[in-house]
């Protein structure tokens, strides 16, 4: 009986011992090798591969206008004649600053009003569908009436922001309590997390998926809204940021001009990303054990 007991207890020793070197495997350290060519090496070559398809259609006289389409060494002048006076930072730094701000107005206001929706049944049968047609509803229509209510400054780009962003958020976080298996709330009022105190401990964790979603989807209207207000209702009063940059070369008929807002608007955009949501992603994963390192 005993040699039985002891055997049990060392495959039980051997599966434990297989399961940590399993976690010592999963928690080692990418080779730098292993992440340049998986993540570094393939945008660098479509970065190049599409210079090189705009370049051969300049080269090739394909489109030979540069009215139409300015060669990559034009917008790299433009990029450089900006860096030099200054003003490439001002441009990036005037609209980041309002998109940041502005999403963070969103997230205060959207995060409660999607546990308000979600959790009070009156509340989302009357406003739920006006959220879901406001997120369909594109941001540019909130412009001249922004402009009208507040006027051409700060507080307009904001408002249109909010009027962009807030829905996604409040959706996103309502598409995550849905999907919450109804076992977590019953075992967090068995343990009286109630209220706000289940809200925080029990409902925001588990719906964390879906509210990251909402808070991407809502950055991202955020990013347009923005750049629709700053391209629509541009004033001396308000800088010049990246949409009034590219409005400005509409204006000027400098397709360099508007290849240079073009690419920072996207810079920008996927910047954030990378900095911000994607590590946010991979850390929500990773801690539901849905991503591991190999």
């Amino acid at each position: 009986m005993a040699s039985t007991e002891t055997k049990t207890v060392t495959d039980a020793g051997s599966v434990e011992a297989g399961l940590d070197a399993l976690e010592v495997v999963a928690a080692g350290r990418t080779p730098f090798r292993q992440t340049f060519t998986a993540k570094i090496l393939p945008p660098v070559i479509a970065t190049v591969v599409v210079l090189a398809v705009w370049q051969a259609l300049i080269s090739f006289k394909i489109v030979d206008d540069p009215t139409k389409l300015p060669s990559p060494a034009d917008v790299g002048g433009e990029f450089k004649r900006a860096w030099l006076e200054g003003t490439l930072l001002d441009y990036i730094w005037t609209s980041v600053s309002r998109g940041l701000l502005g999403f963070l107005f969103a997230l205060a206001i959207g995060t409660p009003l999607g546990l308000l929706v979600a959790r009070v049944k009156f509340v989302r049968a009357a406003i739920g569908p006006v959220l879901s047609g406001l997120q369909s509803l594109p941001s540019v229509a909130w412009v001249p009436p922004a402009v009208i209510w507040l006027g051409l400054n700060n507080s307009m780009m904001y408002a249109v922001i909010l009027l962009g962003a807030v829905p996604s958020i409040a959706n996103g976080l309502v598409s995550g309590i849905d999907q919450v298996p109804p076992l977590f709330l019953r075992a967090g009022r068995t343990m009286g997390a109630t209220g706000v105190r289940g809200a925080w401990h029990i409902v925001l964790p588990a719906a964390l998926p879906g509210y990251l979603a909402g808070l991407k989807q809502g950055w991202a209207f955020s990013w347009r809204s923005l750049m629709a207000a700053e391209i629509i209702a541009s004033s001396p009063d308000l800088g010049i940021g990246l949409g009034a940059l590219l409005e400005n070369g509409r204006n000027a008929s400098s397709m360099s001009m508007v290849f240079e807002a073009i690419f920072l608007i996207l810079f920008v955009g996927i910047a954030i990303d990378l900095l911000i949501f994607s590590p946010l992603e991979r850390w929500v994963l990773r801690s539901r054990g849905l991503l591991v390192k190999s």
